[in-house]
């Protein structure tokens, strides 16, 4: 699909989600209504006031600390005050502004490579979703210091509360971003009439299959390796610096590891398997994926693979939270909300090895199946001689 065909999908994505975060910080001030409380219950609006206060124009306290008026208890006034507030506020611009900026390229690149036509359609919109998370996640991770130097204590503790900061807005992501992901796909299939034809990238099978291993056992270094209990644990307390730079171990550890895992001698058996099994979908899902995906692309590159093998591990660990949430299963309400407080998280790590998986799949398809100078895709399997048809070329 052409650039001018596949951007307009993709600036209306990238406004939908701005613009459905927007709304949604903005309806924090809804649930400290006392009706929010009584058809809520406290608990349970206090949650979404938690998911929903990160995207919110309306500083916490620790921001409004020195802008009150003067002689007020423990609230100072001054243009000290006043110059948190404006940090906070910028904080907030920036995030807005970057929510768009990194989701617009993305789905350019996704809309381009993976067109919502001849069959991908649901591909596009999955890869989409997961896409908007990362987004969303980069957005909170770009504009992280500005609210840290908002609290007043930016200098203490940076990297614990840059991590802090980072983890934070994730849930309400999974549901914009799904809405944007269905706005920009139906945008997408409109521009793509008239189109000129968008045949599927013809990938042998044994190369697809290679590379979607070679992937998967580098997803699995961060979920099966450095997720076990001692590895990450020598990741949590490493601090090889001192000052600003010191006690990295929470960062590292939410950019690095994709779970969580110890020996089945903390719990019973059957628990322990049950959630080793759940590892294991998650691998089972990143590898078929990443066996579908070189077919479903018109063009196979480096950017549509890493981009496309970070939205299939961001989709493989959702997957595999909603099924831990299952399988804790509760009926109580507030129960449901405190297990459903882990789904979008592990995006940053998600989108570390994802990226690394991308390029390995990438490069294993091209030393498999050969390369073309002119379209860098893997060439095209010719048909049998004498079956009567052969395989449409990229």
């Amino acid at each position: 699909m052409e650039y001018r065909r596949a951007a307009i999908p993709a600036v209306i994505g990238g406004a939908l989600l701005t613009a459905l975060l927007w709304w949604a910080g903005a309806s924090v001030d809804a649930l400290r209504l006392p009706g929010a409380y009584q058809v809520l219950g406290g608990r349970v609006a206090a949650q979404f006031e938690h998911w929903l206060t990160p995207w919110s124009y309306e500083p916490p306290n620790s921001v409004r600390f020195g802008t009150g008026v003067p002689g007020e208890i423990g609230e100072p006034a001054g243009a000290e005050g006043s110059r948190y507030l404006s940090l906070y506020e910028t904080a907030l611009h920036i995030r807005f502004a970057a929510v768009f900026a990194f989701f617009v390229p993305g789905a350019l690149l996704l809309v381009r490579r993976l067109p919502p036509v001849n069959g991908r359609a649901l591909a596009t919109l999955l890869a989409l979703w997961a896409w908007g998370m990362v987004a969303g996640t980069l957005a909170v991770t770009v504009s992280a210091p500005w609210l840290i130097a908002s609290s007043g204590h930016g200098s203490y503790r940076f990297l614990p509360q840059l991590a802090s900061a980072i983890s934070a807005g994730r849930q309400i992501l999974v549901v914009t971003a799904l809405v944007t992901a269905v706005a920009t796909v139906l945008a997408a299939r409109i521009t793509a009439k008239g189109a000129d034809p968008l045949p599927r990238q013809d990938v042998p099978a044994r190369s697809a299959r290679l590379a979607a291993t070679v992937a998967t056992a580098v997803i699995a270094v961060s979920l099966l390796v450095l997720s076990y209990q001692s590895v990450a644990a020598a990741i949590q307390t490493a601090s090889p610096a001192d000052g600003l730079l010191a006690e990295p171990g929470d960062l590292l550890r939410q950019w690095l590891l994709l779970g969580a895992w110890a020996g089945p001698s903390g719990a019973p058996l059957g628990d322990w398997l049950l959630y080793r099994a759940i590892d294991v979908l998650l691998l089972a899902l990143v590898w078929w994926a990443l066996r579908t995906l070189p077919g479903l692309l018109t063009r196979v590159t480096f950017p549509a693979m890493a981009a496309g093998t970070v939205c299939a591990t961001v989709l493989a660990l959702l997957a595999s939270q909603v099924v831990r949430v299952v399988t804790d299963g509760s009926s109580l309400r507030w129960d449901l909300m405190y297990l459903s407080a882990g789904l979008g998280g592990g995006v940053p790590a998600a989108l570390t090895w994802g990226l690394i998986a991308g390029i390995a799949a990438t490069a294993t398809l091209r030393a498999t199946a050969g390369g073309s100078r002119e379209t860098g895709v893997p060439a095209p399997v010719q048909a049998p001689a004498g079956s009567g048809t052969a395989r449409q070329q990229p």
